[in-house]
């Protein structure tokens, strides 16, 4: 029997990211568009890494990659959306995480878009859409954590959903209300 050699720290590093990455995979996630407005610009990014904080006041949290061109726009503007896709909204999930050439004012030009409070784009037929404030924001590792005091929220009683889960998108069912 051969002793297998130790990893080097690089392997060793790979392989646990590796890892890390490929279990997320097979974590099934909401699709969000977050978008934001203001002095620093109007943007856009597909987001799954969205969760609930706390109900008292109504708090969530977005994870948003600091080499993210838009990162600084997120940061400087403070308001934003969170925007809980539908179903048939596959395409736009991925015009906004940048998986086409459709350019982000031109993404803003459709009609599907209303304009929220601070000038902040909300999707027009979201199955959910929480505008707020960042009210603070946490770096790890390559991330910043944002966490969103929401401050106006509308709800879609009908929809089905839409997920990511590995590595692709899948539209979810409603089901049928007894």
């Amino acid at each position: 029997m051969t002793p297998t050699r130790p990893a080097t720290p690089d392997a060793a590093h790979m392989d646990a990211k590796q890892q890390f990455r490929q279990a997320m995979a097979h974590l099934c996630a909401a699709v969000n568009v977050i978008t934001t407005a203001g002095p620093h610009g109007r943007c856009g990014v597909t987001a799954s890494a969205v969760c609930s904080v706390t109900d008292t006041p109504p708090t969530l949290l977005v994870c948003l990659n600091r080499s993210s061109a838009m990162h600084a726009t997120f940061q400087g503007n403070r308001h934003v959306c969170v925007n809980v896709l539908p179903g048939e909204h596959e395409l736009l999930a991925r015009h906004f995480a940048g998986m086409t050439q459709v350019p982000m004012e031109e993404r803003f030009g459709w009609p599907i878009w209303d304009e929220g409070t601070h000038g902040v784009p909300v999707l027009r037929d979201a199955l959910a859409s929480l505008q707020g404030e960042i009210v603070d924001l946490k770096e790890v590792g390559s991330h910043s954590v944002m966490f969103v005091k929401t401050t106006c929220i509308s709800v879609r009683t009908d929809g089905d959903g839409l997920i990511y889960f590995d590595r692709n998108f899948h539209r979810i069912k409603r089901a049928a209300s007894h």
